[in-house]
């Protein structure tokens, strides 16, 4: 489905990222890996990509927080692969704690790397989805980008100004061949949702079990975890010729939760 096209997918060693950038090398996409942890596990996720899937697959390394080095990844995709036509804003990070105690280093830490990096990612790479007449931005957000909860100021603000910054690019961009969408997801098992279950433990003084069970999906009709491959399959959907005309779309793929 996505043969022959490449693409970057941010925030992509671990969680949600790898399992996009998993689906898009099945598919047949060049994809450029991003992100940090052990570089023999990176080599060996990267190595594994291209084996099984006989695609070229590259790892950059780029702080999400440094838009040079966004704009240098960038650089290095279209070296490696030769353009870059899907590009996917997923790295984020999390802080909470009560508005009157968050930290202002973590506000900026989280605007910089869960908002600021989509612009910069999505500006590195239009001038050549135009030239071409057809490309591909996809922005993760969060269910937290069309609902809020309190103690995550800084990241429900983020998310917010993604699905702004996605709708209005998808209007700049919509004649000429690209789409610009975000996917909402719930609550999804990932490392930094781990973090989040502590960090929300310790905020309200309660097990961690508790959170999950009485904060997390308390509210959400299907009492599971989202997937990582479910929402693997609607980036693959919206990356493909098949979502053509869906555009400046805010996906919500969370077991109902913003319906709460």
């Amino acid at each position: 489905m996505l043969k022959g096209k490449s693409a970057i997918v941010t925030g992509s060693t671990s969680g949600i990222g790898l399992g996009i950038a998993t689906a898009f090398a099945a598919q047949g996409a060049n994809v450029m890996l991003n992100g940090f942890g052990d570089a023999d596990r990176i080599e060996t996720l990267r190595y594994g990509l291209e084996r099984d899937h006989g695609v070229a697959v590259r790892h950059s390394a780029a702080d999400m927080g440094d838009p040079s080095a966004i704009r240098a990844m960038a650089d290095d995709a279209r070296q490696a692969f030769g353009r870059v036509d899907i590009i996917v804003n997923n790295a984020g990070i999390q802080h909470v704690a009560p508005v009157e105690s968050f930290p202002a280093e973590r506000w900026d830490a989280i605007l910089a790397i869960n908002l600021s990096a989509a612009f910069h990612l999505i500006q590195a790479v239009v001038p050549e989805m135009k030239a071409r007449g057809w490309g591909r931005i996809i922005n993760v957000a969060s269910a937290h980008g069309l609902a809020a909860s309190p103690f995550k100021s800084a990241y429900v603000a983020a998310k917010h100004g993604v699905i702004g910054l996605s709708k209005t690019v998808a209007l700049e961009l919509a004649e000429h061949g690209i789409t610009s969408n975000t996917i909402c997801p719930g609550y999804v098992l990932t490392p930094l949702v781990e973090k989040q279950i502590a960090d929300q433990a310790r905020a309200h003084g309660i097990p961690p079990e508790n959170v999950v069970r009485d904060v997390m999906l308390v509210h959400q009709a299907r009492k599971e975890f989202v997937r990582v491959e479910e929402l693997a399959a609607l980036a693959v959907f919206l990356a493909s010729d098949a979502g053509a005309s869906m555009t400046a779309a805010a996906l919500a793929m969370d077991g109902g939760w913003t319906q709460h």
